[in-house]
């Protein structure tokens, strides 16, 4: 799929398919769509790895040329080991820190990140299967938008259209992120024990007193 195909779908969603009379510009369309796939993003990330050159004597890695990055999941250092050697970190701004007791050397380390989806003229990394979820959330931005717009001018539809499309707006946005909280559920299921967390995790069911 390009971003045509996708603009295509979410006009099809909005019943705006007459290229003479749009209520949606091809702006506007492809600026609510990248609003979704942003949201997408944040739930089911594009995975990726990168090598990154330590500092020798420095726990500190630089991520900020990872600038599509939605999250870090792991860090190998060293590679190329079997099993692999997984580190503790941390992560402040652009600033991964090893929390691990072996201080780097200058040699690479591996970082396991997802980051953003793309979606343009020349195709997509969103999988195929929720292709019609990303449609529906744009669409739905599309509706709010077109709503706040609306009010206090005149409608052919009357005073209940702003309404009309607000409301409709909201339940599509209320269904996407709906899947959306589902697919970042499914991927935290997966085995995540790659490394120690640097912070203990809390438990859910002891309360630790002063």
């Amino acid at each position: 799929m390009i971003l045509s195909d996708m603009r295509t779908l979410v006009r099809r969603d909005l019943h705006d398919e007459d290229a003479s009379n749009y209520r949606w510009t091809n702006d506007v369309i492809d600026r609510h769509i990248a609003h979704a796939v942003k949201e997408f993003s944040q739930a089911l990330p594009v995975e990726d790895t990168t090598l990154i050159a330590t500092t020798s004597g420095s726990r500190d890695i630089s991520v900020a040329a990872l600038t599509t990055r939605v999250m870090i999941e792991a860090v190998e250092y060293k590679t190329g080991n079997f099993p692999p050697s997984y580190q503790r970190f941390s992560e402040w701004k652009d600033t991964l820190t090893i929390q691990s007791d072996e201080v780097p050397d200058g040699s690479n380390a591996k970082v396991y990140y997802g980051k953003l989806h793309t979606l343009d003229g020349s195709g997509s990394t969103i999988p195929t299967q929720y292709e019609d979820l990303v449609a529906n959330g744009a669409a739905g931005f599309a509706l709010i938008e077109w709503a706040a717009y609306a009010v206090n001018r005149v409608n052919v539809g009357g005073e209940a259209t702003a309404r009309t499309y607000r409301l409709e707006g909201e339940a599509r946005l209320k269904l996407f992120r709906s899947e959306l909280k589902k697919l970042g559920r499914q991927g935290r299921v997966r085995v995540r024990q790659l490394y120690t967390p640097y912070q203990a995790p809390v438990s859910k069911s002891i309360v630790m007193g002063p």
